[in-house]
C-alpha cells in the first residue's frame, strides 16, 4: 500500500510544480507587464466596444465585444476562459466584473457575465478585457489527491491498490447474448466487457471506431440496472457530444457547467436551461419580480425619516427578502429534483464538484477521452463513485503540461496509459468508419500493430475515381517544399512559427483542387479543414482565407483550426500546414507524434501535408511517414505545381 500512497505524494508535488510553472507563465504574460505590452502579449483587449447586452440563461448578462485596435495580434482568449471586464477610467481605482468566455473571434469575443445587471462604469467607456488566472482546477485536484492518499479500508483505497497494479480487477463472467444490432462485433464485444467490470474497464477507441457510439450504447445497458451514472471528459466538447448523443437515444441527461462553457444548441440540458421551462419557473419570476418592487419603494424614502416611515421601509425590506428567500427554496427545490430525476449527469472532472453533487454517490462512472485528462483530475469524480469506464485512445492528445521538470518526472501519465499496459482490462474497437484505408494505413501500421480494418463503406472512398482529375482520386498528398527557400519566421513576442510560403502553396493546392471538384460535376459538397500545430499560422490562414472566396465552389464548410481544435471531428479533405524549415533541424513540439497522429487520422477522402522533408524528415516519426508516401506514389515536390519561388 505505501507505494501506491508514495506515487499519490509525488503526484502531489508534481502538480504544485505544474501549478506554479502555470502561474509563473500568466505572471511573466500579465502581471509584471504593462497594458500595452498585455496587449502585445495577447491577455489584454483595450480598449473595447460593446457591441450588444442582453440578458440570457442564468438571468447572467451576455456582452459582445470587440477590440478597436492590436487587430492583427494573436491572442490567448478562447471559450471557456474566464475573464475580468475592467475600466480604465480611473487607473487609482480600476472597476472590475468577472466572466467567461461564450465564444471567440479574431478581433470579437462574446462574454457571459456573473452578474444580472451592468453597473454604471461600464456605461462610461475606457472598458477592456483581462484573461483570469483561475486556480480553480488546481485547488480539486490538490483536494482529491489528499482523499485518495489519506483512505483506508474503503471503495477508495480498493480503487487506489488496482489503479496501483497491487490488486487485481475483477470482472463477472460475460454475458455473450447481449447483442446490439447496429455495433459490430468489436464494439459489441466492447459493451459486454464494460458490463462485466466490477472495478474498471477501458475500451480504447482509435480514430473513426465509433468510441462514442459504444459508450452511449453501453450506458443505455447500464441504466437498465442501475438508476443513475455519471459521465465525465477533460473538455466541454467531449462532455457536449456525449450529451447530445445520449439525448438522441431518449435518455434524460442532465448537462452541468456553466452556461458560457455548454455548447448553444444544449443550453435546455443545463440546469438553467431546466429551471426556465419548469412549471415553477414563473413563480420564481413572479417573487423576484415582487422583491425587486419592494426593494424599489424601500429606496423611495429618504435618509431622514419619522418613525413611521423608518417602520415602513423596514417592512418594505422585509417583504423583499421574503421574497427572494421564498425564490431560493423554490429554485433549490427545482434543482434537487432534476438531480434525482437525471438519468445521467454529464459534467467536466472539476464542475463534478458542484454543490448539488457533493453529496451524491453513483456506482458507474463512464469517463470519455481519457487520453487527455491528468491522473489527478481524473480522480475528483472518481472519488464518487464505485467502479470506473474509461474511454480514449493514448495515441491521441495527451494532457497538457506546460512545466517541462512536472513532464519530465511522469505528471502527463494518465490513468489511462497505465491501465493499457494491464492484462484482461482494455478492449480494442477494431473497425474505423472514418477514412480511405491509405489514410489509415500509416498510423494502423506505426500505433495500432495493424489490428485497424476499414469498413468497406469507406475504405475506398475518394473525392473522385475519375481518372481524369488526379487531385480527386489519391487519398494521400505529401508535398515537399525542401529547396524551395520556405523558410518560417518566428514571432519574437508569442514565440509562435509561421510560414507565409507555405501557406501561399496550400491556398493554391486548394484552389486547383476545388476546381477540378467543380469540374467533375460530383453531386455532394465537401467539407474541408485546415490544420496547423501552430498557432500564428493559424492566425496566418485565417486572415489569408478572408480574400479566399471559397463560396463559388461546392463547399459546405471550411474551417480553420489546431490540431487540438479538431480533436474529435472529421473532414472530408484536411491539409496539414507543417511550418517548420530551418537548417538546423528544429522541429520543437511536433515532435509529439500523438498530436500528429489526431491530425493525420481527421480526413475521410483526402489528406494533404505539406512540409519541409530536410528539416523534418530526420525524426523518426516522419522519416516512416516519407516512405510511406514515397512506396505508394503519395509524394510530390513543390516544384510540381509550378510554384514560383
Amino acid at each position: 500500500m505505501s507505494n501506491s500512497i508514495d506515487r499519490i505524494k509525488k503526484l502531489k508535488e508534481l502538480l504544485l510544480i505544474e501549478r506554479e510553472e502555470d502561474f509563473f507563465q500568466y505572471r511573466e504574460q500579465f502581471l509584471r507587464a504593462g497594458i500595452e505590452q498585455r496587449k502585445k502579449n495577447g491577455v489584454t483587449w483595450y480598449p473595447i466596444n460593446v457591441l450588444s447586452e442582453e440578458l440570457g440563461y442564468a438571468d447572467f448578462v451576455h456582452l459582445e465585444i470587440e477590440r478597436t485596435n492590436t487587430l492583427d495580434t494573436p491572442h490567448q482568449f478562447s471559450s471557456g476562459k474566464n475573464v475580468i471586464l475592467f475600466s480604465n477610467k480611473n487607473p487609482d481605482d480600476v472597476q472590475e466584473l468577472t466572466g467567461t468566455i461564450k465564444q471567440s473571434g479574431k478581433n470579437k469575443m462574446k462574454i457571459i457575465l456573473h452578474t444580472d445587471e451592468l453597473p454604471d462604469w461600464c456605461y462610461e467607456g475606457k472598458l477592456g478585457v483581462n484573461i483570469q488566472f483561475d486556480d480553480n482546477s488546481y485547488i480539486e485536484m490538490q483536494k482529491a489527491l489528499d482523499e485518495v492518499a489519506g483512505a483506508r479500508n474503503n471503495r477508495v483505497a480498493e480503487l487506489r491498490e488496482i489503479l496501483e497494479g497491487t490488486e487485481n480487477p475483477t470482472f463477472e463472467k460475460t454475458d455473450e447474448s447481449i447483442v446490439i444490432p447496429q455495433l459490430n462485433m468489436s464494439q459489441n464485444k466492447a459493451v459486454r466487457h464494460i458490463l462485466s467490470a466490477n472495478d474498471i474497464a477501458v475500451v480504447h477507441g482509435p480514430p473513426g471506431t465509433g468510441k462514442t457510439t459504444t459508450i452511449v450504447q453501453a450506458i443505455r445497458l447500464v441504466l437498465q440496472t442501475e438508476s443513475q451514472v455519471l459521465v465525465c471528459a477533460p473538455t466541454n466538447t467531449a462532455v457536449d457530444l456525449l450529451t447530445e448523443k445520449l439525448i438522441e437515444q431518449g435518455v434524460n441527461v442532465l448537462r452541468v457547467g456553466h452556461p458560457a462553457r455548454v455548447s448553444e444548441g444544449l443550453q435546455k440540458t443545463t440546469i438553467d436551461g431546466q429551471i426556465q421551462t419548469h412549471a415553477n419557473y414563473k413563480d420564481i419570476k413572479n417573487l423576484r419580480r415582487n422583491a425587486e418592487e419592494y426593494f424599489k419603494m424601500a429606496s423611495k424614502f429618504k435618509r431622514v425619516f419619522g418613525k413611521e416611515d423608518a417602520k415602513q421601509r423596514a417592512m418594505y425590506y422585509n417583504e423583499a427578502r421574503n421574497c427572494i428567500k421564498e425564490s431560493r427554496l423554490l429554485e433549490d427545490y427545482i434543482v434537487d429534483s432534476l438531480f434525482e430525476q437525471a438519468q445521467v449527469i454529464c459534467c467536466t472532472p472539476v464542475t463534478s464538484t458542484n454543490k448539488a453533487l457533493a453529496k451524491k454517490k453513483f456506482n458507474t462512472l463512464f469517463f470519455d477521452e481519457a487520453s487527455q485528462a491528468l491522473e489527478a483530475i481524473s480522480w475528483i469524480p472518481l472519488l464518487k463513485c464505485n467502479r470506473v469506464i474509461f474511454s480514449g485512445d493514448h495515441f491521441q492528445l495527451p494532457p497538457v503540461v506546460k512545466s517541462i521538470k512536472a513532464k519530465h518526472e511522469g505528471l502527463d501519465r494518465t490513468m489511462l496509459d497505465r491501465l493499457t499496459k494491464y492484462q484482461n482490462v482494455s478492449t480494442l474497437l477494431n473497425r474505423q468508419y472514418r477514412m480511405h484505408q491509405c489514410i489509415m494505413a500509416f498510423s494502423n501500421n506505426y500505433f495500432y500493430n495493424n489490428e485497424l480494418e476499414a469498413d468497406a463503406t469507406v475504405k475506398d472512398t475518394l473525392l473522385s475515381l475519375n481518372e481524369e482529375f488526379e487531385l480527386l482520386n489519391i487519398p494521400i498528398e505529401l508535398i515537399d517544399t525542401a529547396g524551395c527557400s520556405f523558410d518560417e519566421l518566428q514571432n519574437p513576442e508569442t514565440l509562435s512559427m509561421s510560414n507565409k510560403s507555405e501557406a501561399d502553396l496550400l491556398f493554391k493546392h486548394l484552389t486547383l483542387l476545388l476546381q477540378q471538384y467543380q469540374l467533375s460535376a460530383e453531386s455532394s459538397k465537401i467539407s474541408i479543414g485546415i490544420i496547423s500545430p501552430y498557432k500564428e499560422q493559424i492566425e496566418l490562414l485565417k486572415e489569408m482565407m478572408q480574400d479566399f472566396d471559397y463560396t463559388f465552389y461546392p463547399v459546405s464548410e471550411l474551417a480553420v483550426k489546431t490540431i487540438d481544435g479538431f480533436q474529435g471531428e472529421e473532414r472530408d479533405v484536411i491539409y496539414i500546414s507543417l511550418v517548420r524549415s530551418n537548417s538546423s533541424s528544429e522541429i520543437g513540439f511536433l515532435s509529439d507524434i500523438r498530436r500528429m497522429n489526431v491530425a493525420l487520422t481527421r480526413a475521410k477522402k483526402k489528406l494533404v501535408v505539406i512540409m519541409d522533408t530536410a528539416t523534418i524528415g530526420n525524426h523518426p516519426f516522419y522519416k516512416a511517414f516519407i516512405e510511406y508516401c514515397e512506396k505508394n506514389n503519395f509524394y510530390k515536390s513543390a516544384w510540381e505545381y509550378n510554384y514560383d519561388v
